[in-house]
């Protein structure tokens, strides 16, 4: 099979690049514009592929979503239409496309079903991210109707694992507590501030376990339904998440609680049924995932 896997530089890309099956093309952004719909174009028709694998986008975090929202809708949404209508041009292929959970309304109810989607108002901070990823869901799903285009959505939880962004200011949430954690070892502190009260509760999956997942749908996909959660079924508050960190890397102090600060959401948990229905599951434990990161981690500082 012929794949051609947009974003491979990126932690959802290299991952799967990691865990795949068998050779895929994974081209940068110098080698394949997805913002220009004649490069993207002319690689389909010269290339030819069997399966696209979607995983580019442009990403960032609260502040970066709010500064730029134009630039996120924009951008996002321009990849998504490209691939999509250079696919129905050629052959048409499989599509698979990668979501995000910032698609459902910001008052859904807990656990995320996808039929909630397009029933309510989104999160403010990241509306021009979330707009863009449901245009290209729905206008894959159009595209699907109106050509041979076997188009297919994921929609994962919150990632971490290899591969990703260990810098403060970069660095998802649990990275950016393992570096806590691993500061306060080396600097002897007895005690680590967690903002908020450490109650609310998210929804983190190891990277490699999205992209074993990921796979498996492959083999499976005229079984996937047009869009599907891919999650654990469960989730973990913020204070356990530190908890465990510190039995892996050795922290031996306390957690100490700054109410004043914000601590966002709740909970953010989506409905894993349809993937269990067909028989996926994740495979890594939260320890065993933030020990992997880590020692992922400590093999940056060698090379």
């Amino acid at each position: 099979m012929r794949t051609l896997l947009t974003g491979g530089s990126g932690m959802v890309g290299r991952n799967l690049q990691d865990t795949a099956p068998t050779s895929v093309w994974a081209p940068t952004s110098k080698e394949l514009n997805l913002l220009s719909f004649s490069s993207v174009a002319s690689a389909l028709k010269d290339y030819k592929p069997d399966l696209i694998i979607h995983a580019a986008g442009r990403v960032g975090g609260i502040a970066a979503n709010m500064a730029a929202p134009y630039e996120f809708l924009f951008e996002n949404l321009e990849m998504g239409k490209n691939l999509i209508a250079a696919a129905r041009e050629h052959s048409p292929p499989k599509f698979l496309n990668f979501s995000s959970s910032c698609v459902y309304p910001r008052l859904a109810v807990n656990p995320l079903k996808e039929e909630s989607i397009l029933t309510g108002e989104l999160e403010p901070t990241n509306e021009g991210y979330a707009l863009a990823k449901l245009s290209v869901m729905r206008l894959g799903e159009f595209a699907a109707k109106s050509s041979g285009l076997n188009f297919k959505s994921l929609i994962p939880c919150n990632l971490y694992g290899c591969h990703d962004h260990f810098d403060p200011i970069k660095s998802h949430l649990l990275p950016s507590i393992m570096m806590k954690v691993h500061k306060a070892k080396l600097n002897g502190d007895k005690t680590i501030e967690i903002w908020g009260t450490g109650n609310v509760r998210r929804e983190f999956m190891f990277a490699t376990d999205l992209a074993q997942l990921t796979w498996e749908c492959v083999k499976l996909f005229d079984q996937l339904p047009l869009c599907m959660n891919i999650g654990l079924g469960h989730d973990f508050s913020i204070l356990e998440y530190y908890q465990t960190a510190a039995r892996v890397l050795g922290f031996e102090g306390e957690f100490v609680f700054d109410t004043t600060k914000p601590e966002g959401m709740k909970q953010k948990l989506v409905d894993n049924t349809r993937m269990r229905n067909l028989g996926l599951r994740a495979k890594t434990s939260l320890e065993n995932g933030i020990k992997q990161t880590f020692d992922f981690y400590l093999s940056t500082l060698e090379s």
